[in-house]
């Protein structure tokens, strides 16, 4: 029977349902072994809290990886979210050289940007880097706003399939084997994701939410992840992604004052009834 081992590679926030505390969990509730690499240490989150403390782990990376180069220690997948430096991004690629196996996934999620604009401390040198980082995956996943910074492209709240497939064709020309573009919505009240491979474009569409939470990104593409690994094929893993984050909505909306993250731990069943149906 095959055991699947995934590398993540994110900061870590102690309190707050986003990164390594989503990674880990959802990764491991698919049946797969989950190992970590941790960027940074935060107290929270950075969205709504105040004063949190901030523990960079740049340096460690490298000494993480040269220890996993004497042990043999290799992955079947790489799967990268938040980033805080081109440094870091730099060491990734190492990492991708050195511990992801032959014919393993690489998974990108270039977690950098949302309506419209750049997150906090990430400038131009940091999206040029991250090109390069997205030339290397076998699999990216931003959504529209952090798509149209990888291709130096427009960014449109209203827009139309010939302005999508634009922005496909310029992230595959990146270098990237496969697109799963997240939040496209062709009507207002529907949203969906798109995954091309290169040759085959295919559109899954859901329901649009009113509420939002933080950290849904990280949810959708580790469970995405959580399901590649499992065997299903990409779309298959991007439609189990989306309904899964869909019910994490859902349930969070059920709570009183649960701003700070998705209660995706509720909806953690459903996740592997679609994993293994």
């Amino acid at each position: 029977m095959s055991y699947k081992r995934i590398l993540t590679i994110q900061d870590i926030s102690c309190v707050g349902q986003c990164s390594l505390t989503v990674a880990l969990p959802i990764i491991s509730a698919c049946g797969v072994e989950c190992c970590v690499l941790p960027s940074a240490v935060l107290s929270t989150h950075t969205a709504g809290f105040d004063g949190y403390t901030f523990r960079d782990l740049t340096d460690d990376m490298p000494l993480i990886n040269e220890h996993w180069k004497k042990e043999g220690i290799q992955f079947d997948a790489v799967y990268t979210g938040y980033l805080g430096s081109t440094k870091q991004i730099q060491y990734v690629m190492d990492i991708f050289n050195s511990a992801a196996k032959a014919g393993s996934f690489k998974i990108v999620d270039p977690a950098m940007a949302d309506n419209g604009k750049l997150y906090p401390g990430f400038d131009a040198e940091f999206v040029s880097a991250m090109k390069k980082l997205c030339g290397k995956a076998d699999y990216v996943v931003p959504n529209i706003t952090e798509a149209c910074f990888l291709t130096n492209t427009e960014y449109r709240t209203e827009y139309d399939e010939e302005y999508i497939n634009e922005l496909i064709a310029k992230l595959i020309s990146l270098g990237s084997k496969n697109v799963v573009l997240t939040g496209v919505s062709y009507a207002p009240s529907k949203t969906g994701v798109i995954v091309y491979d290169g040759e085959t474009k295919q559109y899954y569409e859901h329901e649009l939410l009113k509420n939002s939470c933080h950290g849904t990104g990280d949810v959708y593409a580790s469970s995405f992840v959580g399901a590649l690994v499992n065997g299903h094929s990409a779309y298959n893993s991007a439609k189990i992604a989306a309904d899964y984050t869909v019910e994490c909505i859902k349930e969070t909306a059920k709570l009183d004052n649960h701003w700070y993250g998705a209660a995706f731990e509720k909806a953690l069943p459903k996740l592997i009834k679609l994993i293994n149906a």
